[in-house]
């Protein structure tokens, strides 16, 4: 039985770096692929890295350049790290499998992801 658990969240303040984690239990991530998502207060939730199971990756827009998704099979683990954080990163950020990392970050859930609890990220000073 799958399950993710993320962590790393917390408060940050503006230009800071955050990294979070992701782990799966219950499954190999070797033939994967994964993803973080997050949602804000009052907004959908939208795709934010994608890593395939070459290690291909894919970030939406206002994250790239900033953001980094890796991943540690033998640890069936995958990574975000956040560096320079802005107001507009505040989010609760979600682990997910069962994606697709190619097109529009839309449509990197179109298969019914398995999802984490999340994680909350406050980008505060």
């Amino acid at each position: 039985h799958l399950q993710l658990a993320e962590s790393g969240g917390g408060l940050v303040e503006p230009g800071g770096s955050m990294r979070l984690s992701c782990v799966a239990n219950g499954v190999s991530l070797d033939h994967l692929s994964m993803a973080w998502f997050r949602q804000a207060p009052g907004k959908e939730r939208e795709g934010v890295s994608c890593i395939n199971m070459l290690g291909t990756t894919s970030h939406t827009d206002s994250v790239k350049g900033r953001f980094t998704i890796s991943r540690d099979n033998g640890k069936s683990t995958v990574y975000l790290q956040m560096n320079s954080l802005n107001f507009e990163d505040t989010a609760t950020y979600y682990c997910a499998t069962n994606v697709e990392c190619f097109g529009s970050p839309d449509a990197w859930g179109s298969r019914e992801p398995s999802w984490g609890q999340g994680t909350w990220v406050t980008v505060s000073s």
